[in-house]
């Protein structure tokens, strides 16, 4: 999937291709000088040299609307960075590249500054308080996950995670929701359910999220409620309370708050993990291990 809507969605542009580096959540640091953009005619004629060329490169005939600039400070003296909206069909998303002063070269990715942290934007962005967690609140490394209870891959982790639990019980765990309702129709509904449970019984938010994952195969939109139900009551939930929450507007609410913080973070695939903000989409158990291992080495004696 990509940002908020699918995978297949930009399958059509290519999209994928110049979103590369977005993809990786990542963000760079933003030069205070940005938001004063060059709009003299160097600058004109470096945008449509600029708009040729990534049509060319990506097979952008006239149907797909191309807003390119204005030019912005980037961190590098010899670059400008520079905003990109594409448009098809009704459907739009934005990323950057960066364009040489002399209009001659052009990349996409991303641009770090050396002297900060690399993550520094995306935990300015991870909000973990009032979502499900395991381990201690103060611990080193808190690895967040993203994910859709109607994933494949996300029941995959979910197992995965289990082991990384008993493994690292020095690390802290948050769930945060990422339904994905255009291709998981009933994904929404058990984020909801989940959250209703959390919000009764915080504890009881990973039993529920168990049950989920490993029904999966046998929810449909005609039978999730009634499932969660069967699994709130498994559980140990108050159902009338778990009834009343999952007709209410406040489980809905968390759920879209998270939804929205993952559009914010430009994650464009379940599940997505983030350790100490290192962002992996994915979450592959041996590079998470990899991670995990990696800041605890790093934790002050």
């Amino acid at each position: 999937m990509i940002a908020w809507v699918f995978r297949k969605r930009f399958d059509l542009f290519m999209f994928s291709m110049l979103l590369a580096a977005s993809s990786s959540v990542a963000q760079t640091q933003p030069s205070p000088a940005e938001p004063h953009a060059s709009s003299s005619p160097d600058s004109a004629q470096i945008l449509k040299t600029t708009e040729a060329f990534i049509r060319k490169l990506f097979a952008w005939g006239p149907d797909f609307k191309v807003k390119l600039g204005p030019l912005n400070p980037s961190m590098s003296p010899d670059f400008y960075s520079v905003p990109l909206e594409v448009t098809y069909k009704g459907q739009a998303d934005s990323s950057k590249v960066f364009v040489s002063k002399d209009g001659k070269t052009i990349f996409r990715g991303e641009m770090f500054d050396t002297s900060a942290d690399p993550f520094v934007d995306i935990l300015a962005k991870l909000q973990v308080a009032g979502n499900p967690s395991i381990g201690p609140a103060d611990a080193h490394v808190t690895v967040v996950e993203f994910a859709d209870f109607e994933c494949p891959h996300c029941r995959e982790l979910n197992e995965g995670m289990k082991t990384i639990e008993a493994h690292y019980p020095q690390i802290r765990v948050v769930y945060k929701d990422f339904p994905i309702s255009q291709i998981h129709p009933w994904a929404e509904s058990a984020a909801i359910g989940a959250r209703c449970a959390y919000i009764q019984t915080p504890g009881a938010f990973w039993k529920m999220a168990d049950s989920i994952f490993g029904d999966q195969d046998s929810i449909s939109t005609e039978n999730v409620w009634d499932k969660l139900v069967a699994f709130a009551s498994q559980a140990g939930l108050d159902t009338d309370a778990f009834k009343a929450c999952m007709s209410s507007p406040d489980a809905a609410k968390a759920v879209d708050d998270n939804h929205q913080q993952g559009i914010d973070l430009h994650i464009d695939s379940t599940p997505t993990v983030f350790v100490n903000g290192r962002p992996l989409p994915g979450g592959d158990i041996t590079s998470l291990e990899q991670y995990i291992d990696f800041d605890l080495a790093a934790q002050p004696k």
